[in-house]
């Protein structure tokens, strides 16, 4: 592998990362959306192999103090190399001082807690589309 970083949207296919989030079975919107997103994220994270997109990721934030990652999703076939890992390490490092705030898939908690993430004891959630997300288990 031939890992390269890039922080920011230039150059990506919003429709590949649809595509990408719907194969991982994490929730997604149109390549418009997901685009709007990113670029208006406080940091984005894509990582390549070569030339092709592997995984990526981004952190919304004031900047201040508190901070939220979401949308981290690395392709199938790349699962399990650490990609993920340096997806959040790279968010991470952009709000060093913000208590963080994780959105993660069902299912993937126990990665999550090997890079220092814990439960919160209290969450809500106020989904525009609660069916569809008590339908993919993001709600009980």
């Amino acid at each position: 592998m031939e890992l390269k970083v890039q922080y920011d949207c230039s150059n990506i296919d919003f429709q590949y990362i649809t595509d990408t989030l719907k194969t991982v079975g994490m929730g997604y919107f149109d390549a418009i959306t997901h685009k709007k997103a990113f670029e208006n994220s406080y940091t984005v994270v894509f990582i390549f192999d070569n030339e092709k997109l592997i995984g990526f990721g981004r952190g919304i934030s004031d900047g201040a103090y508190q901070a939220g990652i979401y949308d981290v999703a690395v392709i199938p076939e790349y699962q399990g190399k650490g990609i993920g890992k340096i997806i959040v390490d790279s968010i991470l490092k952009t709000i060093p001082q913000c208590n963080v705030i994780l959105y993660a898939a069902p299912g993937k908690d126990a990665f999550y807690e090997k890079l220092g993430f814990r439960r919160m004891k209290t969450g809500m959630a106020l989904f525009l589309n609660s069916e569809r997300m008590q339908e993919k288990g993001f709600t009980d």
